[in-house]
Parts: C-alpha cells; structure tokens; sequence
C-alpha cells in the first residue's frame, strides 16, 4: 500500500494536473476547447477572409488609380519622311530655281526680237538671287526637324478610373460577399456549437462512469461487509460455506465490475482532456454543481429537474444554423440572377490620366518631357450575346432548387425537434419510474439487511436486495445522464 501511495503521489507530481475548486465544471471545460480546437480557428480565419473579400467587393465599386511608365530602346529612329521625300525637300531651291529658269527661258524665247538674250540675262539675274539657298537651307532644316530621336524613349500614364454604371454586377458583387462573409460566421458559429457538444457529451460520460464507480465502490463495500459477517456467522456454524462462497463469487464480480469502472473512468477522461486541449495524462476531477442539469446535486441527492425546453417551429426555423445557411444561399441566388442579368446591360465607366512622353510628340519629337491632361468616358452596349439569356435561366433554376431544400429541411427539422422532444419526454417518464424504483429499493435493502441481522433471511436474500438496489441507482443515474444529454440534443435542434 505504501508503494502504491508513493506511485500515485509521483505521477501526480510529474503529469500535468488541474485540480480545481471543487472539480473541473462543463463551463470550464466548454472554455478550454474554445481556446484550443483547431477546427474552429480554421473557421475562424475562414470568417476573417470573406470579410477582407466584403471589402475587396466594395472597392471595386469606387474609384481606381495606376500608374505606368516605360522605357525602350530601339536601334533606330522613326522616320517620318522616306529617302525620296527627304531628297526633294532638301533640294527644294535647286528645283525651284531650275523651274523658274526653265519658265523663263520659254516665255522670251518666243519673243521676235533678241529674245534668248534676254532670257539669259534674265536667268544670269535671277540665279543670283539667294532664293536656291534660301529654300534649300529651309529645306533641309524642314527635314532635320522631322527626324526624330526615339532609340531611347520614356513615357508615363497616370489614370483614374471609376466605373458608373456596370448593369448592376458590382452591387450584385459586393452584395455576395457580404452574404458569404455572414455564411462563414454561420459557419463558425455551427462548429463552435458542435465542439461544445462533443465537451458536453464527453463530460456527461466522466459523469456517468464516475458515478457509476462510485456505485460499484458502495456494492463492492456492501458485499465486504456481508463477506465478513458470513465469514463470523460460519465460523459461528449459523451459515455453510456454500453461502459464504456466494459471497465471495459476488464480491469477486463486484470488484471486478469496480475494476471496469475505473478504467472505463480513466478512458473517458482521456477523451475528455483531448477535446478540452490538455495533455491526455491530466489529473483531474470533474464537478456538476454548476451545470444546472439533472445531476447538479450530485449522485446521493434528489435530481434537480430544469424546466423542459417548448419547441417553437417559427424560432427554431429562425435560429438554426442550417436554415441559416439555406436562406443565405437563396440571397446568394438571388444575387447570382442580378449578376447574370448585367450582362445583358449597358457597361459606364468615365476614365482620366496624364500623359507624359519623352521625345516629346507635343512640341516637334524634341528630346524633353511634357504632358497632357486627357479624359473619356467608356460605353459598352450589348447588342448579341444568346449565352447571357442561358445564364440568367441557369441562375433562375438555382435559386428554386435552393427553395425546395428550404422547404425540405423545414419538414426534416421539424421531425427532428418532435423526436427529440418525444424522446426527452420518456426519459422523464424513465426518471420518474427510477426514482420510484429506487425508493422501493432502499426500503427493501433495509428490511433485508434487518432480517439478515435477525437471522429471518439469508445472505442470498440480503444480496438479491443489494443487486436490486444497485440497479435501481444505476437506472437513476442513467435516466439522469439520457435527460441531460436530451435536453442538450434539443436545445441543439432548437437552435439554442
């Protein structure tokens, strides 16, 4: 006994324990899973990204700047004039001159008397006139200026766009996000509820195995008790071996049923600490004094009854996750149509910017920077798109599918919550049969026992009223246990 003493004090020293005041309580135990299931922080972000989507919706529907510049390098310049062009600008005097000369010398030619020499005097004349240079200097300076300098150019546009009318998809858009932001709270609302049943129901089962040890430790301790008193009676020769070996084979079953219990405990606290986040060697007690449930006085009181839950179909339609969820899928539907509709209307958006270029086109291809302001507005009508009239149909059938599963998960909820409802209802019934039992059970035990002191009974007699007795406390527990776990099960249905 000493070593085992000293065992359990070393293990409880080396796990980790949480030994509260008074035993860990369901709240407590709701609190810790909270804090660490995964599935939930999974949810969690989930909601967190539609809401940064929401926003990322809305913002398509307000203005857009950007920005973009550029640079290229070409091995050779643009020309604005061919090599034929360039030519005869250049040599635009030469040509005039020769023309002129050439008119000249036709008209005098004719004339009757001294006619070319006067045609040559006249061209001799005019050659020396700086009009050849002149238009030949401004020739070459006209194609001097058209050449450009684009093997290195830069440009930069700054632009403002916002969109004025898109046929309705934008509002359509951001009003499907803010319909899946609120499905994915939904979400994480569902999932909290199901982590706090799965802790509820492991804890209901460290309540049920704890008290059911207790029980196996009372009979185990009835039947030593006997197991003595048989042992005295047959040294006394008022009692045979046979009843003593009776005894003994109860006790042994006894022991052995205590022995089940208190693994079957440690297992279901195992699985307990595992949904609650702790390491799965945590010492611990549980306690059911805060629950407000069936067992909140404990196992050797009266059960304290909570008020049964009144299904009201209009809330629990309003309330539960599910029909949540379907009623958000019909908006999404809905909104789903409108989208499908923009496509078949007109598209708006006005649009503004700077230009900035380098040569710059505004001022001759100089080699400087200048800009201009410039500003438009975008219309898009269509005219013939067949496969939007599908879309719009498509979205149509969707949103009636999402009808007939409402109206179906109106009809199964609704025999979900009278099934539950009935079968809490018998467990009351249970509850209130055990109790009755158990009082009968308890008087008999007593006479019994009396009666075997007096010797009016045998030890079988006395143990036929212990195992009656047990199992009468034992449909007490269990009755207890089904009413709780019932009453979690339609609150659950209800939507609480």
């Amino acid at each position: 006994m000493k070593h085992k003493i000293l065992t359990l004090t070393l293990l409880a020293s080396l796990s980790p324990t949480l030994w509260g005041q008074g035993g860990l309580t369901l709240e407590a135990c709701r609190e810790r899973a909270l804090r660490g299931n995964h599935s939930l922080k999974q949810a969690d972000e989930k909601r967190l990204e539609t809401e940064a989507l929401e926003k990322v919706a809305l913002w398509q529907m307000l203005p857009k700047v950007s920005a973009n510049g550029t640079y290229l390098w070409m091995d050779k310049s643009v020309n604005l004039l061919n090599d034929e062009q360039k030519e005869r600008i250049s040599n635009m005097g030469t040509t005039v001159q020769g023309d002129i000369n050439e008119h000249v010398r036709q008209e005098l030619h004719n004339l009757p008397l001294g006619g070319d020499a006067i045609a040559q005097w006249l061209t001799g004349l005019l050659s020396g006139l700086p009009l050849e240079g002149g238009l030949n200097n401004l020739g070459q300076e006209v194609v001097q200026g058209l050449e450009t300098d684009t093997r290195n150019m830069f440009a930069g546009l700054v632009t403002v766009t916002q969109p004025v009318y898109m046929g309705g998809k934008l509002r359509a858009l951001h009003r499907t996000a803010a319909l899946l932001n609120s499905l994915s709270n939904v979400e994480y609302d569902k999932k909290r509820e199901a982590t706090l049943i799965a802790v509820d129901e492991a804890f209901w089962q460290v309540v049920s195995v704890q008290h059911k040890k207790e029980l196996a430790e009372q009979y185990a301790a009835l039947l030593d008790t006997l197991n003595h008193n048989v042992e005295q009676m047959v040294e006394a020769e008022v009692a045979t071996k046979g009843d003593l070996a009776k005894v003994r084979v109860k006790l042994n079953e006894a022991q052995m049923s205590l022995t089940k219990a208190t693994n079957g405990l440690t297992l279901a606290k195992m699985l307990l600490a595992q949904r609650c986040g702790m390491p799965l060697d945590t010492l611990f007690e549980v306690s059911v004094g805060g629950s407000g449930g069936p067992l909140a006085d404990g196992a050797h009181g009266s059960l304290a009854l909570a008020p049964r839950p009144q299904p009201d179909m209009d809330s629990v339609y309003a309330n539960r996750a599910e029909m949540k969820m379907l009623r958000i899928s019909d908006s999404v539907a809905q909104q789903g149509i409108r989208m499908a509709t923009s496509t078949l209307l007109p598209n708006v958006a006005v649009t503004g910017g700077y230009l900035v270029t380098n040569p710059n086109v505004f001022n001759g291809f100089d080699n400087s920077f200048n800009g201009t302001l410039m500003a438009g507005v975008v219309v898009n009508i269509p005219i013939l798109h067949p496969g939007a009239f599908y879309s719009v149909k498509a979205a149509r059938h969707k949103r009636r599918e999402v009808a007939y599963q409402i109206a179906e998960a109106e009809e199964m909820i609704a025999l979900q919550v009278n099934k539950l409802a009935y079968e809490l209802e018998v467990a009351y019934k249970k509850l209130a049969q055990a109790e009755s039992n158990l009082g009968h059970a308890e008087e008999n035990l007593k006479l019994a026992d009396e009666s075997f002191k007096s010797g009016l009974a045998s030890s079988s007699d006395l143990m036929a009223a212990q195992t009656a007795w047990l199992q009468a406390k034992g449909e007490v527990l269990d009755a207890g246990i089904e009413i709780e776990m019932g009453r979690l099960y339609l609150n659950q249905a209800m939507g609480k």
